[in-house]
């Protein structure tokens, strides 16, 4: 069982229901299928506070991912993954929407996979690194109309 939180502190109106889809594709391409993890949609001002706190970089971001499973005092539980928390900026995925030309739907659903990933253990540090965390995630977005390019 797949369990999440999708938390809208930002109070972001429009629908984002496809992500439940979304966050199905991507467990379901990564063989996952019993984990908890929560989304926030937060503002400008809490993403650069959270930045600012744990990678001690002062400015706003897209997304944050805190990957549970990474810490050194994580106790695993064998029924259940506990995978973490995702940090979400409403206004810098509109912006980038816009930046990108495509729509908040596209954008929204690309930044929960990105998170998504991070706290499957994924990560871009490296190119070879890159090439496969992105490739898996224009997989996922491409296996919904909702979610193309």
């Amino acid at each position: 069982m797949i369990d999440y939180s999708i938390t809208n502190e930002y109070g972001y109106k429009n629908d984002y229901s496809y992500l439940d889809d979304v966050i199905k594709n991507v467990m379901k391409h990564e063989k996952v299928d019993n984990a908890n993890f929560s989304i926030v949609f937060v503002g400008n001002e809490k993403i650069q506070e959270i930045n600012k706190l744990y990678r001690h970089i002062d400015k706003v971001t897209d997304v944050i991912s805190f990957a549970f499973e990474d810490e050194l005092d994580y106790i695993a539980n064998e029924d259940i993954r506990n995978l973490g928390e995702i940090y979400i900026c409403i206004p810098r995925m509109i912006k980038q929407a816009k930046e990108y030309g495509h729509s908040e739907t596209r954008e929204l659903a690309f930044l929960t996979v990105h998170g998504l990933l991070h706290l499957l253990g994924y990560d871009h540090m490296t190119k070879e690194d890159e090439e496969v965390m992105f490739g898996i995630q224009e997989e996922v977005l491409n296996e919904d109309e909702r979610t193309k390019r």
